[in-house]
């Protein structure tokens, strides 16, 4: 019983935090405070599922759907912590104004001076707006572009994304800039702490600094863009995204490579489409001395006319290579009107080419070796030491004796 009373008198007990006496007790805390945001949260949730569920049996479009949830969702957050901020003015009651003073002036309480410039937590708070300001301005700025100027004046692709993204990040500094100096942060101390910053780049961060100026350089430049195929560092694909530090290419694999940009600027890069995304695909064959190479054109020409990616130009023609070891060499050449298209034209080429010819009749020959064997020359008479050894003493015994004789 005495431990029960105990309990007791701790939950109706207000709350003591060091020297701090806090104007409510754990009980009333639990009860004007966590009860009912936790009841907040159980709405909250209910009411998401009970309308998507009725969304679901309506005819409306998908994406109407999503917009409704979206801002259902929206306004819920809102209720909810509305409801909190309710909550815990009516657990302060009367003291509310003092603690929210209190508590502003702990977040307000500096803990970097320099000059002018007084940093606290409120100043870092404010900061994050300032951000939203600067993107969104910075997408505003980019939007108000593509619609208005860039279709007045006719300008590519290239030259549209160079002027959209270096105004877009142009007007972001100046407003972030703005945004510092609204907040309290003081510009003349941030050059000199940007001075310090940039004796530190210049010897702990030298690549990422030469990349970043590398990305100013491509997205002025334009050597490469989104879209384009390209080959660099032993890597083919496409390019994804630019960025200021690295750009994303997805190989024909699927596979993402991050690539520096400094190896956009420092080494050749081959761009497949820098201003045209037409490409020549080369089908090399081999067809049998015994062929006729007339017929075996005229069939190679109407194959190229019968590609369904073929684009109409001069660069569609055959050509006779060379005589190898096996066979006559043709290469047919094929001008594709995307480079999206080239694997697919190439292999059906090559597909064509193998039913079109066993239709025909024209041979493509295997590799071949004549190999010619001479006959050995006859064997000298086997040499036996023994037998020759024999006969020689017997030359010299017959000499004795017709010496004495």
């Amino acid at each position: 019983m005495e431990y029960f009373r105990t309990f007791i008198e701790i939950l109706t007990r207000d709350i003591q935090i060091g020297t701090v006496a806090l104007p409510f007790s754990i009980l009333g805390l639990i009860t004007r405070v966590v009860l009912p945001f936790a009841a907040m949260l159980l709405g909250y949730y209910l009411l998401r599922w009970g309308i998507k569920k009725i969304l679901s049996l309506t005819k409306l479009k998908e994406e109407t759907s999503l917009k409704v949830q979206r801002y259902t969702k929206l306004v819920l957050k809102v209720l909810v912590l509305a409801g909190l901020i309710a909550s815990i003015g009516s657990l302060l009651e009367k003291e509310i104004y003092y603690w929210i003073s209190r508590f502003i002036g702990v977040l307000n309480q500096p803990f970097f001076v320099s000059g002018n410039t007084r940093v606290s937590v409120v100043t870092l708070l404010m900061l994050i707006p300032v951000f939203y300001a600067a993107s969104w301005a910075g997408k505003y700025a980019r939007k108000m572009l593509d619609s208005s100027l860039f279709d007045q004046f006719g300008l590519d692709e290239a030259k549209k994304f160079s002027i959209g993204s270096l105004t877009r990040y142009l007007v972001m500094s100046l407003v972030f800039l703005f945004g510092l100096s609204v907040v309290g942060i003081d510009l003349s101390a941030l050059s000199v702490i940007l001075g310090v910053l940039g004796i530190g780049l210049g010897f702990g961060l030298q690549g990422i600094v030469s990349n970043f100026f590398a990305g100013l350089i491509i997205i002025s430049t334009r050597p490469i863009k989104e879209g384009d195929r390209v080959s660099v560092n032993g890597f083919d694909g496409i390019v994804q995204n630019i960025r200021f530090i690295s750009t994303d290419i997805k190989t024909f694999e699927n596979e993402n490579v991050i690539i520096p940009n400094s190896h956009f600027t420092d080494n050749a890069v081959h761009n497949f489409s820098y201003t045209d995304r037409k490409v020549v695909i080369i089908n090399e064959i081999g067809v049998s001395y015994d062929a006729d190479l007339e017929q075996v054109q005229s069939i190679l020409e109407e194959i190229n006319r019968r590609n369904p990616w073929r684009h109409e130009g001069p660069e569609n023609v055959v050509r006779v290579l060379g005589f190898g070891d096996s066979s006559i060499n043709l290469a047919l050449r094929t001008l594709v009107k995307d480079l999206s298209f080239k694997i697919d034209a190439f292999s059906w080429t090559n597909m064509e080419i193998w039913k079109t010819f066993k239709t025909e009749g024209v041979e493509i020959p295997f590799p071949q070796r004549v190999v010619h064997i001479q006959s050995p020359a006859p064997a000298a008479p086997d040499f036996d030491p023994s037998g020759a050894t024999a006969q020689a003493n017997g030359l010299m015994e017959s000499t004795g004796d017709s010496d004495e004789d």
